[in-house]
């Protein structure tokens, strides 16, 4: 781990590596520019050739697309109390979903004319599942039942199976339960383009929703404008910020959760006690062996973990606002004061018993959030982003007449006088 005090003559310096802006190098542009044209260029046969170079599974046509067969098989495959926490998960996520859809309204301007928004789910979209080192099935609730919720009558869902064709019984089911309408077998910025552009047996969506690693966080910015995408969701993150009221055991158990994705994982503590630290080291190296993954927990641990002891809470909330996490866990003392300060964070978990595990299962919120900083610009997945957003204009004559004054002026200063014969000819009709 890294350990930085503000007394520290880096500690300047490393702070300001925070402040983010997640930017492709150039060879990760090249690499997933070529995918994306290769796709593009040749449809399905390039997406089966990307499959059996990175996943080691040889597709044809016919075994793209997961079979009814093989999803009844899943579900009889998953025991009951999976399928009570999947249940549990969909009902929270559903409930939450419902509270944020935009409403169509209307009201009457200063001139009389209705206008209103109208909201309508999109038509089809596609969810990215990882695959990888644990069957995300949370991700599959976290994405496909938001979809479900908006009333999105078709889901895409690509995900990667093992080379012997097989994806996880339980993602498939939670796929299913979750209102998905097609799934293929393909991982990787390959099933971005796919899904985005379509090939001759995949047919293109609408937009893309879903978390992934650098190639495919890559694809979908690049798509944008082929496809509409959600956000920017890569390596998971989480940023700890607490002051001496916080429990060590805690902190360092959510440490840890974070650190057990692996990979490019960030995990961050600030806090303006050193007692505390120091209390939270040592849990952390107690916690440590009687956990299974502790090969990726030390990776991650030794490459992407750094402690900051700062010298007030003011600093900690600057701190964050730079670096924008993906996960806040903050632990202090006047919570609402504090809560009140932080701009950019994709989900807060205030409170020592607010489990930043509990919102990645269940809780309802989905999981799949900015990362990378890019919290600054984006918001996690919500309800309304499955929703298509149209205005509506309705005028009578007489708010034609109220208009055309104002009207007629813009036309002159835009020099577009058709625009203000259009609106001239309806004031003036008898």
């Amino acid at each position: 781990m890294k350990i930085l005090s503000y007394k520290d003559a880096g500690y300047v310096r490393f702070i300001k590596t925070l402040d983010r802006r997640a930017v492709p190098t150039d060879d990760l542009y090249n690499v997933v520019s070529d995918i994306i044209a290769e796709v593009k260029r040749n449809g399905n046969k390039a997406l089966f050739a990307y499959t059996e170079k990175f996943d080691g599974l040889k597709l044809t046509p016919r075994s793209l697309f997961v079979t009814d067969a093989e999803l009844e098989e899943a579900e009889a495959l998953v025991d009951e109390e999976v399928k009570e926490a999947i249940t549990a998960a969909k009902k929270n996520i559903h409930a939450f979903a419902k509270r944020s859809m935009r409403k169509d309204w209307k009201y009457k301007n200063g001139q009389g004319a209705e206008v209103g928004e109208r909201f309508v789910p999109y038509d089809r979209v596609g969810v990215y599942v990882p695959g990888g080192k644990a069957p995300l099935v949370s991700t599959a609730l976290m994405t496909a039942a938001f979809a479900q919720a908006a009333e999105v009558p078709e889901i895409l869902a690509a995900t990667p199976a093992g080379p012997d064709g097989k994806v996880n019984p339980a993602l498939l089911y939670a796929l299913k339960e979750s209102g998905v309408t097609e799934i293929i077998k393909v991982g990787g910025a390959q099933a971005i383009a796919a899904m985005a552009l379509g090939t001759s047996t995949v047919r293109p969506v609408e937009k893309i929703f879903g978390p992934g690693n650098s190639f495919v966080v890559e694809a979908k910015r690049q798509l944008v404008g082929a496809v509409s995408i959600d956000l920017l969701p890569g390596p998971s993150e989480v940023l700890v910020i607490a002051d001496k009221s916080a429990n060590p055991a805690f902190i360092a158990a959510d440490l840890l959760a974070q650190a057990e994705h692996g990979g490019d994982s960030v995990v961050g503590f600030i806090s303006d006690s050193k007692t505390l630290i120091t209390r939270v080291e040592k849990r952390i190296e107690k916690q440590m062996k009687t956990l299974s993954r502790s090969k990726y927990i030390k990776d991650v641990l030794k490459k992407g973990t750094f402690v900051i002891l700062v010298k007030n809470l003011d600093d900690a909330m600057e701190i964050c606002n730079q670096f924008a996490p993906e996960h806040l866990s903050l632990i202090v003392e006047e919570e609402d004061h504090w809560l009140d300060k932080v701009r950019t964070a994709g989900a807060i978990y205030a409170g020592n018993f607010s489990a930043v595990a509990v919102g990645d299962f269940l809780a309802g919120p989905s999981h799949t959030l900015p990362t990378g900083g890019s919290g600054k610009s984006f918001s996690g997945i919500r309800a309304d982003q499955f929703q298509r957003r149209t205005s509506i204009v309705r005028m009578d004559q007489k708010s034609v007449q109220k208009s055309l004054k104002h009207v007629l002026k813009f036309a002159e200063i835009e020099g577009l006088d058709a625009h203000g014969k259009s609106v001239e000819i309806r004031a003036n009709s008898k």
